[in-house]
Parts: C-alpha cells; sequence; structure tokens
C-alpha cells in the first residue's frame, strides 16, 4: 500500500530514503521510490517511524496506520540557514536568533546603512551531542503553520537564543559562520522605541513573505497549498510554468503563508557593500534592494526611522509623529488596513508620500494573526485589467492603488530596464540636475537582474483612477510604451505623493546623479 511521500524543504521528491516502522518490538523496512513515494505492506497500529537519508538530518514520528490520505514525511538538507523571531521588533525588546548548521557556528549582529557596522559578537554555538544544532522541519505544508525552530530543546535559560534589539533604528543582518567556511546573514528590523526622526521608511516585510518559497510553497509556486506529491521536475509539473500567462492564480481561496520561516533570497554575501551591484534574481527587489535606500538616505543624511509593513499593519508606526513616510523597491502586498490609514494620512492630514518602487499595493493581504498572511489572488486570467477584471488585485476588492499612488502597474514592459525622459523639465523636482526637456537620467543602475536603468523589472502608470491633478514628470524608455511614469500630485490638506512607479529606480540612487538629485530635492521639499 502506499504510506506517503518524502520530500525536502523544498517540497522536492527524495528517492532512496530509507524509513524504519517500530511496532511493539516489531519492525519493517521500506525506502521511497524515484517520487518520493513510500510503499510497504505496514499492519494497522501505532509505529515510531524513524526516517533518514545521507546528507539530510534525520527525524523519528509517532505515526498510527491506516490513513485516510498518504504521509507527507519533509527531511532538512544539511546546511547554514537561520531567521530572526520576531523578524521585526522595536529598540530595547527581545527577539530570538533561529539557526539551522551541521556544525558549531559564530554568530554576530551588524547594522547595516551606508557602512555594515559590526554591533555585537553573540558567540560560538555548539552542544555536546553531534549535530545538536541542526534543526527539523514539520512534516506536511508546514508553509501554513512554520517551521517553528527552536521550538524544542532551548527552552531553558542555558539554552536561550535571545538577543535585546539596539536601540537604533534600521536594518539589522545577523551573520552566521562556521568553521568549514560556510556564512548565512538573515535581516532583522528594528524599529524605534518612539518616533525620533521626520521621515518613516517602511521596509516590505509582507512582500517578502509572499516570495518566500521556504517550504516548498510562496505566493508564486502552489500559491493555494501543496499538491498531494512532491514535486519531481519544476518545469514540467508546476503551474507557475504551464500557465500561459505563467501565474497560476485560479483559485477561489488561498491557504496561509507563515512568517515564520528563513528567507534564503535575503541572505546578503559577507564581504558585500551597499555600493556593489545587486545579484540574485530575488534579492533586486527585496532586502538586499532596500538596503540601498537606506544606505542612500545616510549618505545623503536624511535622518529616518525603519519599520515594517508588518508594524504599520498593527498599528505600531505613529504616521502623525511623521512627516515623510517612505516606501522601498517593491511593496507590492498591502492590508486594507494599511492602505486606508495612509491614504486618510496623505489626504486628510497633510502627510508626504514617497513611493520609490514599482508594482506596489497591487494585492491585498489578510494577516490572521502576527505569524500567518493570506494573499487575495482571486482568479485571474493575466496581469492585464481585462485579465483581472480591474486594475489590480487591490481594486478588486477595494479600490485602485492609482488613487493613493498616483500610479498603477500594467505588465508592458516587463522584465526590461531603460532610463527616463524628462517630461516637465521646469518642474521643482528637477532643480539643480541640469536636466532638461527630453534629456535622460536614471542609465546607471545596480540592478543586475534586469539591467539598463531605472526605469524597470515592473512598472507603474497614469491611470483613469489616478487624482486629476497628477503631473507626470518623467517617463522611461522601456520597450512597448511600458515605461514607469513618474508622477506626482497634491491633496487639499496639504499632503503630497511622489512616485516613481519602477522596481529598479532605488537599485539608482548610489550609482546615478540623477536620480540621486532629483530624490533629494523631493525629501527635502516634502520635509518643508
Amino acid at each position: 500500500m502506499l504510506i506517503g511521500y518524502v520530500s525536502d524543504e523544498q517540497y522536492s521528491a527524495l528517492p532512496d530514503v530509507l524509513l524504519e516502522f517500530v511496532k511493539e518490538g516489531e519492525s519493517w523496512e521500506a525506502r521511497s521510490r524515484a517520487s518520493g513515494a513510500v510503499h510497504g505492506d505496514i499492519p494497522p497500529g501505532n509505529y515510531l517511524v524513524t526516517v533518514a537519508k545521507p546528507g539530510f538530518g534525520s527525524k523519528r514520528i509517532a505515526l498510527s496506520f491506516p490513513r485516510s490520505k498518504p504521509y507527507q514525511f519533509r527531511l532538512l538538507s544539511d546546511a547554514l540557514l537561520g531567521y530572526a523571531w520576531p523578524k521585526s521588533v522595536r529598540g530595547g525588546m527581545s527577539g530570538e536568533f533561529r539557526v539551522h548548521s551541521t556544525e558549531p557556528y559564530q554568530l554576530e549582529l551588524w547594522r547595516y546603512g551606508l557602512e555594515k557596522e559590526h554591533v555585537l559578537s553573540l558567540g560560538w554555538h555548539d552542544e555536546h551531542a553531534p549535530r545538536s544544532v541542526v534543526q527539523t522541519i514539520p512534516d506536511g505544508d508546514f508553509t501554513q503553520v512554520g517551521a517553528g525552530w527552536n521550538g524544542v530543546g532551548y527552552q531553558s535559560a542555558h539554552h536561550w537564543q535571545k538577543v535585546v534589539a539596539p536601540d537604533r533604528s534600521g536594518l539589522y543582518y545577523f551573520h552566521a559562520s562556521t568553521p568549514s567556511g560556510q556564512s548565512f546573514t538573515f535581516p532583522w528590523v528594528v524599529a524605534p522605541s518612539r518616533p525620533r526622526s521626520p521621515i518613516a521608511v517602511l521596509a516590505s516585510d509582507i512582500t517578502w513573505n509572499s516570495y518566500n518559497s521556504f517550504g516548498g510553497r510562496s505566493n508564486y509556486i502552489h500559491a493555494d497549498a501543496l499538491p498531494t506529491t512532491p514535486t519531481v521536475c519544476s518545469r514540467t509539473e508546476l503551474a507557475r510554468y504551464l500557465d500561459e500567462e505563467y501565474l497560476g492564480w485560479n483559485c477561489r481561496s488561498y491557504a496561509p503563508l507563515s512568517f515564520d520561516r528563513p528567507e534564503p533570497f535575503n541572505h546578503v554575501d559577507l564581504k558585500t557593500r551597499v555600493t556593489d551591484p545587486i545579484s540574485g534574481r530575488a534579492a533586486c527587489h527585496l532586502a538586499p534592494a532596500e538596503w540601498r535606500l537606506l544606505g542612500w538616505l545616510e549618505r545623503e543624511k536624511f535622518a529616518h526611522d525603519l519599520y515594517s509593513e508588518t508594524q504599520l499593519h498593527h498599528g505600531e508606526v505613529d504616521l502623525s509623529a511623521y512627516r515623510v513616510l517612505i516606501l522601498g523597491a517593491h511593496p507590492e502586498y498591502w492590508t486594507r488596513t494599511m492602505y486606508d490609514r495612509v491614504k486618510s494620512w496623505v489626504f486628510n492630514e497633510g502627510g508626504q508620500l514617497m513611493y520609490l518602487g514599482g508594482n506596489g499595493l497591487n494585492c491585498e493581504v489578510e494577516l490572521r494573526d502576527d505569524q500567518t498572511m493570506v494573499a487575495n489572488n482571486g482568479q485571474i486570467r493575466s496581469l492585464w485589467p481585462a485579465g483581472i477584471g480591474a486594475e489590480s488585485r487591490f481594486a478588486v476588492r477595494h479600490e485602485s492603488e492609482a488613487r493613493l499612488l498616483g500610479v498603477v502597474f500594467d505588465p508592458a514592459g516587463i522584465m526590461t530596464a531603460a532610463p527616463y525622459r524628462v517630461i516637465s523639465a521646469d518642474h521643482w523636482v528637477f532643480a539643480g540636475t541640469g536636466l532638461g526637456e527630453g534629456d535622460l537620467f536614471g542609465v546607471n543602475s545596480l540592478h543586475e537582474r534586469c539591467p539598463g536603468g531605472a526605469s524597470g523589472h515592473e512598472t507603474d502608470k497614469i491611470s483613469p483612477n489616478s487624482p486629476s491633478n497628477v503631473k507626470l514628470l518623467a517617463k522611461g524608455l522601456n520597450p512597448d510604451e511600458g515605461g514607469a511614469e513618474m508622477a506626482i500630485f497634491e491633496t487639499p490638506s496639504g499632503g503630497s505623493v511622489f512616485s516613481v512607479g519602477s522596481i529598479t529606480y532605488i537599485s539608482s540612487l548610489l550609482c546615478d546623479s540623477g536620480v540621486s538629485q532629483v530624490t533629494a530635492n523631493v525629501v527635502r521639499r516634502f520635509l518643508e
């Protein structure tokens, strides 16, 4: 009979895994097949099952047979990984580091600004027993409930993996390294204990989680839930690659995605500097890209406080204490609570919003609790309005984000990059740049996934839902009229919104004088 399947942390099928089933002094042995399937003639009863494969952590599980459906055994590969929990805190609060390692590791805490600053040495971590700092992953679809690392064996004061967050707000990274030369870094958003600067910056932790496929699911891979069988060949099995529009969003509902998981794509190499190109497919629009924005703010001496999006949702960001709110490269996933609060702040309280990214606020998510989110993608046929039934997934459930941002994403020009061309050279945003009508800026970029300029990767444009007084300042030269449209408008309360409509924009801040000067002009004007 079919007992179950064995897969790794990415839900890839694991062949040749050895399983031992023990009941009342008797034992049965089985091995997984090429598909990860485990077959065997197991009498009914309660068993202690041992699962083992070289290169993976072994585990024991108590199981009863028969079962109503095949069991999903999950094994964690030998690697160096980690994450902070919670992933965002206030200064002075305690957090936990959760690290998986097959050997002793040294841990340090660094702050990532214009320079990487060493903050704290957290010593060497190991235990007396072999492989005692190896973690395990839950069986089944743990992307819904979390990895739960440190849940076993770290409850006493002798073993707590705790650290108190520094008082200074910013993007921090834990650096883990081993004697054999392995290294892994993972981010920690530290918000101020109270507002201290006129500028608040939001780290897009909801978007980070939406793209995080650790466990085998993200909002792009098996968005609804894990299928019944592990993956053998992604290109021929996953809906993302079989769908004509490369989407796979055709479900009535979507299972939760837990924040309680490592985020390998947010790793930054120990030797990387803020002015280095951003390598990797995902890093170019997630935490490593947002680090470039924070580095630029420090270079230009703009004092700022950093928060996560989840902290904004939970009411931990007092917008009334800030003059300017800055959104980073790709704040694609927002809750309705966040949207309504920021819109009220801009339209009714005179808030100044700078949207320095692309494809932002495009999909409404719900935060079910402190640990999980649900993306409301709906059943859509493409990313064009005709395939969505509105301008965006957010517009289907609430309203078009163009009403707040002045621009909205569409796929024209997607996965290309180009400079911007000046359209309104007499506007104050171009003061001191030396740029005239038709001149180009944003030629240089650190964005290696879509090299070519500050307008790119995914781009937003002015739409019929944009405020009537929105002004077009510049447009990217991407093919198919797909260039990002840089726009600005004011609200009756004295609020303002400046939008660049491009994911690659902040990757040009540190290396393109035109992008830097335009952005600095807006910050200074908005601070007045």
